[in-house]
């Protein structure tokens, strides 16, 4: 529209323009001329202007115009007179939509339309019959004039709603049509008006916004309207192009009316042992307004509102509940009434037509019911370590008009307690201990006879305390010092009970203690007190008391104890240095025993094994004797020989020439070296055995006879015998000489830990760290 609006604004600025420059001889349009004649006046010359512009009407062209083609709108004029002259025009549509002939008439070939294009902008040039140009161009447009050849379209389908009930003038949608003729004249002036939908609605005629002419609207009755919109161009004259559209307006729905009960009476028929909190029946109702705005509110007036409620489904339809259970022996019908409201917007519109109020009726049926117990949970107490009947007893009754008999049973089956199958009174089967077990709780079945209906109840039973626990020591660091003198507290006792009584202790010495004492403080506490001493680590015998500890309970137990009182050696601040190790109460538990038992067995094994692997290995070496094969070679160390690599000095003949010459030593004078230890040894003491054992068995024996009696010879273990074990043994020097001498020599303080009578001979053996070395 706006679009339009402009073209026709700029169409009537260009008429506007073309008259008022026809009127003024065209001086802007026109291409002014300015031809220069030189005029000579005595010796000056004289330059003289001449005027030059075109002249023509305006030029319009109406659009859609009818044929014959071409037609003339308009002729070119210029104020210069030239007999003889030709034009040209130039631009939009030159020479195609628009032409001119030699006398400057300008004509239109065809049909236009302004809806297309409004205007056309065009230049013209003059020449004379030279074809030389005498007025150059001249801008003019062509305007093309608008008739109403559109009519009236609606863009689009239009639908509108409102709530009912609204007040007059509520807006309910804007209608809006279009016209393609020229906006600025009557062709494209729009008159909006209704043809149908006028009893509830009307039209602003100018600007097509549909507005609400009642407030009686009521979607229950009515819930959509159509009407119907013309819209007329020509500001409405009959003469203007039509056009019409439809507009559905739907009413939208609010809460304005009642719910109401589908029926007056309601008839329940529900068994006595209907669940609580379950739906019994639905009450249903009707609301004319849609679902969302549908929200009854029920209730009960009645007392039977403590029995009954109802509660809104997800219908929003009424349930009605059971708040408390029913009975049919206490009362076997009901009837009340439910009212049904709702907070209303409006006015409700079926305030006379709405059932707000049913009765109901409910009827009560009678069922066989399991057995009831007068109390939801038992509790009873019992005294532990006795034997108790009749300590309590459960009772459970038929509900029923019919009143069966009742048997009771537990159901735990290792339960310490019983019950009468017929008079629910409990006792206990053994002696209860609280210590062990403080509470016992169970189930308790009734079961009715002969249908077999049964109910289940929790029972607890609370054992109470007796004092049947004798008082124990709670274990503590009691030792004595050797420079404690009398009145000297050498620890504290403190009592503990298994009972649950609180316990007043009091504490005494069982038998009397030349050494000791017990001071009792009265409040659970007592103090073992040096009575005399002197006390030393050297006294064989152990300290201890016998303390004789009372809890005060009734009846009273006692106990008594013995305590271990450790000897020690302490600094001045009675810290102890040293104690006496046999004072220690060792305590092992049953773990530990058993882990101990357990090295022990698999140590035995091992010894046992090891030993049966050299008896074996034993039994192998006889058979091989036995069967005259030697699989080791002998190995004769003249010398010590080269190492276990050394394989040159092994030689077995020594087995055969120890038997033929009757000696297992070899004679000097087969060597031509002797070895180093046939140079340091001694002659036998004792004469070489007669029978030959042919076998390294003997040989080590008459050396290790020669060795034991011989005591002017060098001993085995020296460097001179073993100085060298060769460059490849593994084993190294077998010489104890180069080891260290701290190794052989024995620490004696330990001797200072044995009490005061070895501290001499631990003087005695002890060594300086000048004297603790030895030089060979």
């Amino acid at each position: 529209m706006m679009a339009w609006l402009q073209v026709g604004m700029a169409g009537h600025m260009t008429m506007l323009a073309l008259c008022v420059f026809l009127a003024l001889g065209l001086p802007e349009v026109a291409a002014e001329k300015d031809s220069v004649a030189i005029v000579k006046k005595e010796s000056h010359p004289v330059l003289l202007r001449q005027k030059r512009e075109w002249i023509w009407n305006s030029l319009f062209v109406q659009e859609e115009k009818e044929p014959p083609f071409p037609f003339k709108i308009g002729r070119l004029k210029s104020s210069q007179d030239v007999p003889v002259r030709s034009f040209k025009i130039e631009g939009e549509g030159a020479n195609t939509i628009f032409t001119v002939d030699l006398k400057g008439d300008l004509f239109v070939t065809r049909s236009l339309d302004r809806e297309e294009k409004a205007f056309y902008q065009l230049t013209a040039k003059m020449f004379d019959g030279n074809n030389k140009l005498i007025e150059d161009s001249g801008e003019f447009v062509v305007q093309v004039t608008d008739i109403n050849d559109n009519i009236p379209v609606f863009p689009k389908s239009y639908n509108g709603s409102i709530m009912e009930r609204s007040a007059i003038g509520t807006k309910v949608v804007d209608v809006r049509a279009t016209d393609a003729d020229d906006p600025t004249t009557a062709n494209a002036e729009l008159i909006y008006s209704l043809v149908q939908g006028t009893s509830a609605f009307e039209i602003k005629n100018t600007t097509g916004e549909i507005r609400c002419k009642i407030n009686t609207l009521d979607r229950e009755t009515t819930s959509k309207y159509v009407v119907v919109v013309k819209v007329q161009d020509m500001r409405g004259k009959p003469t203007g192009s039509t056009a019409t559209t439809s507009v559905t307006i739907t009413i939208d729905d609010t809460n304005d009316n009642l719910p109401s009960f589908t029926t007056r009476t309601y008839e329940i028929t529900v068994p006595e042992n209907h669940k609580l909190n379950q739906n019994i029946t639905t009450l249903r109702l009707e609301d004319r307004d849609e679902f969302q705005n549908k929200n009854p509110l029920f209730s009960i007036p009645s007392d039977h509102g403590n029995i009954f409620y109802v509660e809104l489904n997800e219908n929003k339809d009424g349930n009605l509940m059971l708040k408390q259970a029913l009975d049919y022996e206490t009362k076997s019908s009901y009837s009340f009434a439910v009212n049904v409201r709702e907070n209303l917007r409006f006015p409700a519109e079926n305030l006379n037509s709405a059932v707000t109020t049913a009765q109901v009726i409910v009827r009560v049926l009678d069922v066989d019911e399991p057995p009831v117990f007068n109390q939801p949970i038992y509790t009873f107490t019992v005294l532990e370590e006795q034997i108790v009947n009749n300590f309590g007893k459960i009772t459970a009754k038929d509900p029923d008009r019919a009143n069966k008999t009742i048997q009771y049973s537990i159901l735990d089956k290792d339960c310490p307690i019983q019950i009468h199958a017929l008079t629910g009174q409990l006792s206990t089967l053994r002696k209860l201990d609280r210590e062990l077990e403080a509470t016992h709780v169970f189930q308790v079945k009734a079961q009715e006879k002969p249908s077999g209906l049964e109910s289940l109840v929790k029972v607890n039973i609370i054992v109470q305390d007796v004092n049947d626990n004798q008082p124990e020591f709670i274990p503590g660091d009691i030792f004595v010092c050797e420079n404690d003198i009398t009145n000297t507290v050498i620890g504290i006792l403190r009592g503990t009970d298994k009972d649950e009584r609180p316990a007043t202790f009091t504490f005494s010495l069982a038998s009397q203690s030349s050494n000791f004492s017990i001071k009792d403080y009265g409040n659970n506490t007592a103090a073992i007190v040096v009575k005399q001493g002197p006390f030393s680590l050297d006294d064989p015998e152990d300290y201890s008391v016998n303390v004789r500890i009372s809890d005060g309970g009734q009846p009273i137990q006692t106990s008594v104890t013995k305590v271990a009182i450790r000897s020690c050696q302490c600094d001045s601040r009675r810290i102890t240095t040293r104690c006496k190790a046999g004072a220690r109460r060792m305590g092992v538990s049953v773990h530990a025993l058993i882990a101990i038992l357990l090295c022990i067995v698999t140590i035995l094994v091992i010894v046992i094994l090891f030993v049966m692997r050299k008896r074996y290995q034993k039994d192998s070496l006889a058979n091989m004797k036995n069967s005259g094969e030697i699989h080791e070679q002998l190995v004769t160390y003249d010398e010590e020989g080269g190492g276990e690599m050394d394989t040159n000095g092994y030689d077995v003949s020594i087995l055969t020439s120890a038997c033929h010459d009757g000696s297992l030593l070899r004679h000097p004078d087969h060597h031509p070296h002797p070895s180093l230890y046939a140079m340091v040894q001694k002659a036998p003491h004792h004469t070489q055995p007669t029978a030959c054992k042919g076998d390294m068995a003997a040989m080590i024996e008459v050396k290790k006879d020669e060795a034991d009696h011989d005591r002017d010879g060098y001993p085995y273990d020296t460097l001179h015998i073993y100085g060298y074990e060769g460059p490849e043994s593994l084993a190294g020097s077998l010489s104890s000489l180069e080891s260290s001498s701290t190794g052989s020599n024995l620490d004696y303080d330990f001797l200072n830990e044995w009490g005061p009578r070895f501290r001499a001979l631990a003087e005695l053996y002890g060594v300086d760290g000048s004297d603790y070395y030895h030089q060979y």
